[in-house]
């Protein structure tokens, strides 16, 4: 990365990063793409729903009440039958990423409601949540990338109402190579995790829907404000990476420095002792000993 006149230059690839927030949008968030969108999400859905067009909503929408702050999508849809669909990308782990679903899908399903004093019945439309993250979830079975979530019956697990469908894309448990592709939703996924670093076309994906979305997404194919918002998207995405990484390895040594404290003062532990317990250097437990020594 090198900078010029104060402008940081981000090297980029030759195809568009779909997990950006610019990629995504531009790939699958405008009318003229939109078969690419319902193509994705027919392999979704596996036969249980086809989907045969979408008119795109507005990216936002009001709550149940004037205090309540506007939910905005990355991409939502709707077809002909009211389905509608909500799309959104997660690049990182966010405390709240399933309250947040629930809620984008409530306010859809309160839309629904009767204005003004027109008899309804409560029939609702069918709402679905596309939820694509690129980090690991804690909810579910370790290693699946795949995770359908519907309201059941406990005891029996049958579906209990299904207009309300929760699908989630665990995209780190995704670790196919291209030789081992074999379906289109598993092409589907290759894409989103790996265009941004691909310099041609796979053979595997050399069907006529991913050649589209491939010229779509070549970056020398964007106008010049175009690849300035792609590259600032980059540039935040690396940035935001970078943060949380620090935070990470932070939070990894305050924990173990919390253990070796606790083996010291507690439990009375050597260095030695304290060293191999908590899997740290020598030069680690002495630096805490010292420490709280000054403290005494």
């Amino acid at each position: 990365m090198a900078t010029m006149k104060n402008t940081v230059v981000v090297p980029l690839g030759r195809y568009i990063d779909p997990l950006t927030d610019f990629g995504f949008k531009r790939i699958f968030g405008s009318e003229p793409h939109k078969e690419l969108l319902i193509a994705f999400l027919n392999e979704l859905f596996k036969g249980r729903k086809v989907i045969h067009d979408l008119v795109y909503n507005p990216q936002e929408n009001g709550g149940p009440a004037r205090h309540y702050r506007k939910a905005v999508f990355d991409v939502t849809c709707t077809e002909a039958d009211g389905s509608t669909f909500i799309i959104e990308v997660q690049r990182a782990s966010q405390k709240c990423f399933f309250d947040r679903a629930i809620f984008y899908t409530a306010s859809r399903l309160y839309e629904q409601g009767s204005k003004g004093n027109k008899r309804w019945d409560f029939e609702l439309k069918e709402v679905y949540f596309i939820g694509l993250a690129d980090f690991n979830f804690n909810k579910f079975s370790a290693g699946k990338y795949l995770h359908r979530v519907r309201l059941v019956e406990e005891e029996t697990g049958h579906v209990y109402y299904n207009k309300l469908e929760f699908i989630f894309l665990e995209l780190p448990n995704f670790n196919l190579d291209a030789k081992e592709i074999k379906t289109d939703l598993e092409r589907w996924l290759y894409v989103l995790r790996n265009m941004g670093k691909l310099g041609k076309i796979p053979v595997i994906l050399r069907k006529k829907q991913f050649r589209k979305l491939f010229e779509i997404a070549e970056v020398a194919n964007l106008k010049a404000e175009e690849y300035m918002l792609y590259q600032k998207d980059v540039l935040d995405r690396w940035t935001e990476y970078s943060v949380l990484k620090t935070a990470e390895e932070k939070g990894v040594v305050e924990g173990k420095a919390e253990v070796v404290i606790n083996l010291i003062t507690k439990f009375g532990f050597t260095d030695e002792q304290a060293m191999n317990a908590a899997d740290v250097s020598h030069d680690f437990v002495k630096k805490i000993r010292a420490s709280l020594k000054k403290k005494k």
